[in-house]
């Protein structure tokens, strides 16, 4: 189904103009004639993949893809998802799980995430939001998780950039206690993906990566920060595009460890569990909340953090909203 939001009066040169279609398994979203995202909802992904929900394509307001799905190296990554590859024994990442001494082997363990019921709203600023229940279902079928998530679009300030707001609730109503890790916390060292993560277009291979104070390059795997940034140039256009993922403190965890790679292909995302595996105790609610900030053009270590600045304050401003 298809809606439109009229456009609004113009606030400074932020306008309306704001579109959505829904079509029972996908959410797309525009503004200003540009559709920005394609929320997939209902994947239909092999199970070896681990079905779940994903963001692809997103763009930036001038047009550019800023996200790759089933890269032919990785086939499991989807844009950006929310990915956990150490439920416990249970993989809700795809592909093989690795285990300590033994490396990556393909187990049955893969798991999905099953979308329950949605709902959208959108209002005169031209922000949309789209909330939605899913059950993780475990490669045997049992339910171990219960999740509310939902997504904000938000347009930014200028012409250049918008904001996605990702919000997530997690219970375990498996009915035993769970620990949550990494391949780090399995024993392979500076590999401790897992959370929100992004997977670039393969343009963006030997891109740039940006952190607080100035900081560069893939030395930054492994560090707490409260955001990190990432800019590719595009194939074809030859335009820059900036990626900005900033984490929500308000909701109580520690400042994240991040997982960030320029070569051999680009990915980035704050990893709640990199390091140390965390407790998921029966009956227990987990939540995580995080912007990711797509702007055109590139940035230097000045507009990466005005970028992020902006985006924590967006963050602080709808918290709890």
């Amino acid at each position: 189904m298809s809606h439109t939001l009229p456009d609004a009066p113009a606030n400074g040169t932020q306008k309306a103009g704001l579109t959505w279609n829904d079509d029972g398994q996908a959410v797309e979203v525009a503004f200003d004639g540009v559709t920005l995202l394609k929320y997939t909802y209902v994947a239909t992904d092999e199970q070896n993949e681990s079905p779940r929900p994903f963001f692809h394509p997103l763009r930036t307001r001038g047009g550019d893809v800023v996200t790759a799905y089933r890269p032919h190296d990785h086939t499991w990554h989807k844009g950006i998802a929310w990915s956990l590859p150490h439920l416990g024994p249970d993989n809700f990442w795809g592909g093989p799980s690795y285990r300590r001494g033994k490396d990556y082997q393909w187990l049955p363990n893969n798991g999905a995430m099953r979308h329950q019921h949605t709902t959208t709203e959108a209002d005169d600023a031209g922000t949309f939001t789209f909330a939605h229940s899913l059950q993780w279902i475990t490669q045997q079928g049992a339910l171990v998780v219960e999740e509310e998530r939902s997504f904000t679009a938000v347009p930014g300030e200028d012409a250049e950039s918008w904001t996605l707001v990702f919000e997530t609730a997690m219970t375990n109503v498996s009915g035993a206690d769970i620990h949550i890790g990494s391949p780090t916390t399995e024993g392979r060292e500076n590999a401790g993906y897992g959370g929100l993560f992004w997977r670039g277009p393969r343009a963006f291979t030997g891109g740039t990566i940006l952190g607080p104070g100035g900081a560069t390059g893939e030395e930054l795997r492994g560090k707490r920060a409260p955001w990190l940034a990432f800019v590719g140039q595009h194939d074809e256009t030859c335009r820059f595009s900036t990626i900005v993922m900033v984490d929500d403190p308000s909701t109580g965890h520690p400042q994240p460890e991040w997982f960030a790679r320029s070569e051999p292909f680009p990915c980035m995302g704050p990893a709640p569990f990199f390091s140390e595996e965390v407790l998921f105790t029966a009956g227990s609610t987990l939540r995580f909340r995080y912007a990711v900030v797509i702007a055109d053009g590139t940035s230097d270590a000045g507009r990466a953090t005005g970028l992020a600045d902006r985006a924590a304050g967006l963050l602080k401003e709808t918290a709890g909203q």
